[in-house]
């Protein structure tokens, strides 16, 4: 398996973790679960594992398509670029999540605040990391390019950007 095989695969864990652990956040605030909250804390935990896990293969992914007929390299580096952003909010995501843990565990009349505070990180997180899939998604995915190049006309071929 290649470095390209596990960033693609990997790459989709941050998005539904983040989204699916703020629901399961959500629930545990709500229902005022402290379990609930922890398996929350833990899908972020595992969430930015992941990031982190796809950022160090996005290079070698990079490297496999890069010279690919109808990639357009830029749209590879605005991907790239905003990836930091998304692997920075989910290791914020991560470590607040492991110090909400030991809040739960410690002092639990911190757990809404913390869990709340949580929540809030966790939204935003899912906001950069889905921008930075979409983004992604548009190196091989022409149909959802908003730059995607002009298709060959009258038989010509087609020029790399």
């Amino acid at each position: 398996m290649t470095q390209t095989h596990v960033h693609l695969l990997i790459t989709h864990l941050p998005i539904f973790g983040s989204v699916l652990g703020a629901f399961v956040l959500a629930y545990g605030i709500w229902t005022k679960s402290n379990h609930t909250v922890i398996a929350a804390f833990n899908v972020f935990i595992i969430s930015a594992i992941g990031a982190s896990i796809a950022y160090l293969t996005g290079e070698g992914a990079e490297e496999s398509v890069e010279n690919l007929q109808g990639v357009i390299k830029a749209t590879i580096k605005q991907h790239e670029e905003f990836a930091v952003y998304a692997l920075i909010s989910l290791i914020i995501l991560g470590v607040s999540s492991i110090a909400g843990i030991f809040l739960v565990l410690r002092k639990p009349t911190t757990t809404k605040t913390s869990a709340i505070v949580i929540l809030f990180i966790s939204l935003i997180s899912f906001g950069l990391v889905a921008t930075t899939g979409y983004l992604g998604g548009q190196i091989r995915h022409t149909e959802i390019s908003t730059s995607a190049p002009a298709p060959p006309e009258n038989g010509e071929k087609e020029t790399d950007h």
